[in-house]
């Protein structure tokens, strides 16, 4: 009885999640649409605004549906398949991510903190010739 109503539960959980995560893509998408089509500034601007827009929407998007399969397969059905295809799905997205990422920001991730210092200079690197 507890473990049915539990699985239910969980079931509808993750069902939440991909609404929402869909939600997220298909509401942002058309915010980042009408964004595009009123901007006031040059066509190559409001192209790259609504590439960044459109973008960032489809990885929060992503991030929901990630968080779906992980409660799905393991509170739903954890066997030894369903974690070896959550593997591969949390896999392609995390590359869909940061191949996303890549192109909103025109960096890695990584190289964030590389591109936040000063050209030159290390990070961390304080005056030397103290």
């Amino acid at each position: 009885m507890i473990e049915t109503l539990l699985s239910e539960a969980t079931h509808w959980i993750t069902r939440g999640f991909e609404v929402i995560g869909v939600a997220i893509i298909v509401i942002g998408a058309l915010l980042a649409m009408v964004r595009f089509a009123s901007g006031r500034s040059g066509a190559e601007d409001r192209y790259a605004c609504l590439r960044s827009d459109l973008g960032r929407s489809v990885l929060l998007g992503l991030e929901f549906l990630v968080a779906a399969d992980i409660i799905g397969t393991v509170a739903i059905e954890p066997t030894l398949d369903s974690v070896i295809v959550l593997g591969i799905i949390v896999l392609i997205r995390t590359f869909l991510s940061f191949s996303l990422e890549a192109e909103i920001e025109g960096r890695w991730p990584w190289q964030r903190a590389a591109a936040a210092t000063p050209r030159g200079r290390s990070p961390g690197a304080e005056d030397e010739g103290r």
